[in-house]
């Protein structure tokens, strides 16, 4: 059973800028018994690989199989967030009982304004962000339909961000940058 939080950071940035990196790096320093990760892909992974008889857990990691099926994927879960834009929102919740919620993906507008409607004050939007160059460093080629998709793109314009670490490879200039991320959260507990 949720409960309710005392922290929600609703981490974004794009494919490659590393925001699962620094969700669990949060995670780890916090402890798991303090933050959980939450990911919206993963009910949406779930529920369509049910409803098109894919294997949910080819789904889930970084290969092939997933690139194969990440367009409709994408049309899909579009779909579902124009009838409930707190479809996933709610699912991902459900079973949270940490007091520091990082949710890693948050890749719409309309999921950060369901946390803020729920949660209030206690949501704070952080942005990774790295150059094309460093991503490209880390594997990242261009997808016309995924990369200039609102999956991508949705949060880069109208949103002010609480955070914004740069993940350009310089360990040391990111340490410092969570490490002010790390002594806000644990100011929440």
């Amino acid at each position: 059973m949720a409960r309710t939080p005392r922290l929600v950071l609703l981490f974004s940035g794009k494919r490659k800028s590393g925001k699962d990196f620094v969700a669990e790096e949060i995670q780890s320093r916090l402890g798991p018994d303090v933050c959980a990760i939450l990911r919206l892909s993963g009910p949406l992974k779930e529920q369509y690989a049910k409803e098109h008889g894919l294997d949910f857990q080819r789904l889930l990691d970084a290969t092939d199989y997933k690139e194969t099926y990440r367009q409709d994927m994408i049309r899909w879960g579009e779909e579902r967030r124009r009838t409930d834009p707190g479809f996933f929102c709610r699912i991902v919740v459900g079973e949270a009982t940490q007091p520091i919620w990082v949710v890693s993906d948050t890749r719409r507008l309309s999921d950060v304004e369901w946390f803020r409607d729920v949660y209030g004050d206690l949501v704070q939007v952080v942005r990774v962000v790295a150059t094309e160059e460093t991503r490209r460093r880390r594997d990242w080629v261009f997808v016309p339909g995924i990369d200039d998709a609102e999956s991508e793109c949705g949060l880069d314009q109208g949103l002010t961000f609480d955070w914004v670490l740069s993940n350009e490879g310089d360990p040391l200039a990111l340490e410092a940058q969570m490490e002010a991320l790390l002594q806000f959260a644990q100011s929440k507990l």
